[in-house]
């Protein structure tokens, strides 16, 4: 009854957007209410620091990454010095992902974190098996014999990775990235909204997004998705710039941003107006403390943070239960 109970609610979260009502009996839809709620057009929202209706929103951000997709790589690289690449890996470590894994990447972009996440699984197979051998040294060639039958039977199932963003410039630029890398297997590319994930409940054990949240118009309904399609002891990871902690590194910090990124887009990319957005979404980001939170409301728990270059990154990290 209590499961039930929960699937209702979480329906109800998902669909309250899409005008349907969900009742004990099923569900059924409703005619949006002209008189006592607004509709997305009259709701507000940011774009950097600038006020505009939600709807238009998504269709801006959707305009920004359009723009950018074909030098996002090359503009990671320049304004962060390279160092986002460490994140990553960072953020990889903490993951600490198993064979057999299954990882949703979302606003997974040009597939940066989608990529190390096979090739952890991959060293930590091959590391495994290296252990077995020198085990099986041990044995005598019947238990031998016995394991690798069991092995090709019931052997663990092969990690996946799904990349999943809104934007099908991004997706087509990491297709082609994971093309000339040679990286095929056990990968898909998906387009899908954050805010309405196109995959049934329980289904991975792994949700990522990086740089990617503070992009989205309903962040509360974003985690709740991110809730629905994780298994039961599923992991939250979610990477993304945050609130700088020492007061001089703050101050050059932004002096950078606003004063340099900008410039660099406009010579690398040949966009000021992108970057410049970037820059402001940043800004408008909660803190760390504000963003724990958030996702402790949606559901999850062990809620816990690491600050990477004194803030500038912050990991957050949630399991469901």
């Amino acid at each position: 009854m209590a499961a039930s109970v929960r699937l209702l609610v979480r329906q109800a979260i998902r669909l309250s957007h899409r005008n349907i009502t969900v009742t004990a009996t099923g569900v059924s839809a409703r005619p949006p209410c002209r008189c006592f709620s607004e509709s997305a057009e009259e709701r507000s929202t940011h774009f950097g620091f600038e006020t505009v209706p939600e709807a238009e929103k998504a269709k801006r951000v959707y305009k920004v990454f359009e723009n950018v997709a074909q030098k996002y790589d090359i503009m990671n690289d320049a304004m962060s010095l390279g160092i986002h690449r460490l994140w990553k890996d960072m953020l990889l470590h903490a993951m600490h992902p198993q064979p057999g894994a299954r990882l949703l990447d979302v606003a997974g972009g040009t597939g940066d974190i989608s990529f190390r996440f096979l090739e952890y699984v991959r060293s930590q197979r091959e590391r495994q098996q290296r252990r077995a051998v020198r085990f099986g040294q041990t044995l005598s060639w019947q238990d031998i014999s016995n394991s690798y039958s069991t092995i090709e039977t019931d052997g663990p199932r092969e990690s996946t990775a799904v990349v999943c963003d809104i934007n099908k410039e991004m997706l087509k630029v990491g297709k082609e990235k994971a093309e000339s890398l040679g990286i095929t297997a056990g990968l898909s590319w998906v387009v899908g909204d954050a805010e309405e994930l196109p995959f049934d409940d329980d289904q991975f054990d792994i949700y990522t997004i990086a740089f990617g949240i503070r992009n989205v118009t309903h962040i509360d309904q974003a985690l709740q998705e991110a809730l629905r399609v994780l298994k039961p002891g599923g992991r939250f990871m979610c990477l993304e710039f945050s609130k700088v902690t020492n007061p001089l590194l703050a101050r050059l910090y932004d002096a950078y941003s606003f004063q340099m990124i900008p410039v660099l887009g406009e010579v690398i990319a040949g966009d000021w107006k992108s970057y410049q957005y970037l820059v402001e979404s940043i800004r408008k980001f909660p803190s760390q403390e504000e963003f724990k939170s958030m996702i402790e409301d949606a559901g999850f728990y062990c809620v816990q943070y690491y600050n990477f270059t004194g803030g500038v990154v912050a990991l957050h990290s949630g399991f469901k239960l």
